[in-house]
Order: structure tokens, then sequence, then C-alpha cells
């Protein structure tokens, strides 16, 4: 009699109710019917306990998620999705509308996605990853309505943003990685771009360096507004006089081998510069590598400053001078946006500080 008291369970009246004590309740629980049977209680109050739902005291939630980790029962998670119009999913997209030679295996998007991926985990939710090549104006819309996911998160605007701006009208849930541009409807997190972009500028002035040339491609918002930084420092250095500062732009394809083949080009075309500012690491690292076999040394011949810290932008050698982007941050308050949508609450963009970190491409 003790052993068979022990393995009960006390009901809310004090009684004893559990596998064993009575011949109607299951010894083993499959259901969340046979769950209901075993704590005493009507289905509902089991299924509200396992949900943790404040209409159910905390002993009884308490007792009730104890017999179901007892047994190893898992509520039917489908099935409860279902009555609250819930996918338990969230995309995560890649437009791109100006680069469609990126992939996945970028170093920013990799690192950027594995905050983002532990942060929906510790929620419950699933990732559904894309990389879009838009071909018409409705891809946004085909995504959201597809029934499969409660909410989007972008890497990029690309050059989407009418697209995202009409979607965002009518579809809440939506937040990008990106630029906070004046008069968009959507939200987005992303570091101060032009911010960043004076940061580098007033770097490589600092260190004795006249002429610079930036590496990108403007048609992307991030990095238009990179550039647009970057010149108004050279343009101010331009105007104060006797500093003999010059600036260049060179348009090229974000991706490695396009990058490096524009740089080992426009070196074949041209002087070289004394200081390079890069759009992004990925495009520094293709500068770093066409540099060294035109027998140009970094920084001795040529400083090198890049955009986003990747985690090899510390292995280069030299090291890569960087600005960085603080990712942590921004994909907890990417999460943070999202959920509040979800949740049909307000939010605001939110825009970090870009800070640089200097290493051997820019100092000897």
């Amino acid at each position: 009699m003790a052993a068979r008291m022990a393995a009960g369970v006390a009901d809310q009246g004090g009684g004893m109710t559990g596998p064993g004590s009575d011949p109607g309740v299951p010894t083993t629980i499959g259901s969340l019917a046979d769950l209901a049977r075993a704590a005493g209680t009507s289905v509902s109050t089991a299924s509200r306990a396992l949900s943790g739902h404040a209409s159910v005291n905390e002993q009884t939630r308490a007792r009730i998620r104890s017999l179901a980790d007892a047994h190893g029962f898992q509520p039917n998670q489908l099935a409860r999705n279902l009555r609250l119009q819930r996918t338990q999913s969230i995309g995560l997209v890649l437009p791109l509308g100006h680069e469609a030679g990126q992939h996945l295996s970028d170093p920013f998007f990799l690192s950027l996605l594995g905050h983002l991926a532990d942060g929906l985990t510790a929620r419950g939710y699933d990732l559904m990853l894309s990389r879009v090549i838009p071909t018409d104006s409705d891809w946004l819309d085909r995504l959201v309505d597809s029934g499969r996911i409660d909410g989007l998160i972008l890497i990029g605007q690309s050059d989407q943003g009418a697209v995202i701006d009409r979607v965002a009208a009518r579809y809440a849930p939506i937040v990008v990685w990106g630029a906070d541009l004046p008069g968009q409807r959507y939200l987005t997190v992303g570091s101060d771009n032009r911010l960043g972009g004076a940061r580098a500028a007033q770097h490589l002035i600092a260190i004795g360096r006249r002429r610079l040339l930036y590496l990108g491609n403007a048609s992307a918002p991030e990095f238009a507004e990179r550039l647009a930084g970057f010149e108004t420092v050279v343009g101010a250095a331009l105007a104060a006089g006797g500093s003999g500062v010059t600036g260049t732009t060179l348009d090229l394809h974000m991706t490695p081998d396009a990058a490096y083949a524009a740089i080992a080009a426009y070196l074949a075309d041209h002087p070289a510069p004394d200081a390079i500012f890069a759009a992004s690491d990925v495009v520094a690292m293709s500068a770093l590598r066409a540099l060294r076999e035109r027998g140009l040394r970094v920084p001795q011949d040529v400083a090198v400053v890049g955009y986003d810290d990747v985690t090899l932008a510390a292995h280069t050698t030299p090291g890569l001078t960087t600005i960085r982007q603080d990712l942590v941050t921004g994909a907890a308050a990417l999460i943070d946006i999202l959920f509040r949508r979800i949740a049909g609450e307000p939010a605001e963009s939110r825009r970090l500080d870009p800070q640089l970190i200097v290493r051997g491409s820019s100092v000897g």
C-alpha cells in the first residue's frame, strides 16, 4: 500500500489518483486524454497546464507537468499550433535583387544566422531559410501569404525597398536587418552605416593616408550609406584645403571572386591608392589578395579597412582593420521587434553604434 501511495498523485480535493491506483487510469500516457485521466482533471485543464496558462493554479500546473515528464509525454504541438493559428516557424530570407551571385555561405550572413537560430530556438521556433532572387514584385507577398510562417526576418533590403514597404503596410510581423532610411514603413535593425563609413575614412586620414579608394556596390542601401559617410569625410578634408586628400569609388560585385577580379583589373590600369575602404570584410579580404599579388605591402604601401568584423577578419595576414557590427545585440533586437509585432505590440527600428577595430592592415 505504501508503494502505491508513493506512486500516486494528489488531486485538488486531497484524494489520490494515478497509474496503478484505479483500473480506469492508464499505466502509459500516450495522449492528452490519458494525461488528464491520470491527473484527475479535465482534458482542457491538462492542456492549459502544459501551456502554462494562468487560469490553472501553479500547484496543479507543476503536478501535471511532473506527471507528463515522468511518462515522457509530449503534447501534440502541431495540433495546438493549428488551434492557435501558429506555425511555430519564422522565415529568414536573404533577398538578392542587387547581387544574384551571393550565397548563404557568406561569412557575415552565417554569423548573423547563427545568432538568430539560437534566439529563435530558445523561443521554441523553427527557421524557414530562403535565398531569393526576385523576378517580379510579388515575391514577398507569396512568402507572407504562404501560411508557412508566423513572421519574417529579411537580411538586407537589397534593391527591394519599395516591395518591402508595400508588404509591410499590410503585414506587421516583418523586420529587416539593414539601413534605417527616411520615410520607410518597415522596421529595421542595423549599424549606423553612414557613421561607420565616416569612421573608416577618418581613421585612414588620421594615419596619414591621402589617396583613398572605396570598394562596394552602391545599389544596396547599406553600402550606399557607408559610401555616403566615406564621401562626407573626404569632402570635408578637400574643403579644408591643403590636405591633398582624394577619394575614388570602384563599384563592384560583393562576392569574393568577382571583387578580386575587379580590384586586380583596377590596380593593373591605375596608380595604386595608399588606402582602401571596403564595404564588407569579404571585399577587403579580396583586396588583400589582389594587393599581395601586385607586390604591394599592407599596410606599408596600402592601408585596408573592411566592414562587419566577421570571425575571419582577425585571422587574415595582416589582421584586418574593420568596422564592427554588433551581431549579438542585433540578432536579439531583430527577434524582440519581430515578436512584438507578432503580438500586435508597437515597436521601433533600432540603429546600432559601429565600432572601429584597428588591426595590422592599417597600422604597422
